[in-house]
């Protein structure tokens, strides 16, 4: 069965009086879980779409580009895009219900939070909407600041990211140290943890962009220490 069947059916479930946390107990165990990865995304990510005041074509297609979506699942795809815009939930109560999901993996908070910023930079511009949005729903996730900065600095050009910001570490910390936190994300970043933990098959390739940022750090600072 289609990810996107099973998602239309969850999320079908809203429109039938259930509740956000009735939903999403349904989805705590794999397979299930790519599912609630998946709704977290949408739902976020349409609600935010919204958070700059216009709905754009670009935020719509980079939607697409998180998720590789097969020609016979764009119909499919599509609704469930609707029903999370359309959705009275607000986005901090869905943050709330993937915040207590993913409890005991904070590194899945990542992987949303790095769809998240994907779509918020699809038109070019980091609205100040869309950036208070982001921070809030960091702070629902109880994300590690650090951390946040780090996602933010790889995709917002403001200027040439920090090394430092991006691997998570001060300037001051061991190369040691940083070469043990580099091995980390790489690890954390492949395609079977990034499964293991409920991120889909479809968008793996939020994978992509971040082992090369976290490489080419990684390169810079080793470089900077020969």
């Amino acid at each position: 069965m289609s990810i996107w069947i099973r998602i239309n059916e969850a999320l079908s479930a809203l429109t039938q009086g259930a509740s956000l946390s009735e939903v999403f107990a349904r989805l705590r165990t794999p397979p299930e879980r790519s599912v609630a990865f998946t709704i977290a995304v949408i739902a976020l990510g349409a609600k935010m779409a919204k958070a700059d005041g216009l709905v754009t074509r670009d935020e719509v297609t980079a939607f697409r580009e998180v998720f590789q979506i097969a020609q016979e699942d764009e119909a499919g795809a599509a609704r469930v895009f609707n029903l999370a815009r359309q959705d009275a939930a607000g986005f901090e109560d869905y943050a709330r219900q993937i915040r207590n999901l993913f409890s005991e993996d904070h590194t899945c908070f990542c992987d949303l939070m790095e769809g998240l910023f994907h779509i918020a930079m699809a038109d070019g511009q980091f609205h100040p909407n869309e950036d208070l949005f982001l921070e809030r729903v960091a702070e629902i996730f109880e994300m590690d600041p650090a951390r946040f900065q780090a996602i933010k600095t790889r995709f917002v050009p403001d200027a040439e990211p920090d090394p430092y910001t991006v691997l998570g570490v001060a300037p001051d910390t061991p190369l040691a140290d940083i070469r043990k936190a580099w091995r980390q994300l790489v690890r954390d970043t492949h395609p079977d943890a990034m499964m293991a933990r409920g991120v889909p098959a479809e968008a793996i390739k939020l994978a992509e962009r971040k082992m090369i940022d976290v490489n080419r750090a990684w390169d810079a600072i080793n470089s900077q220490a020969a």
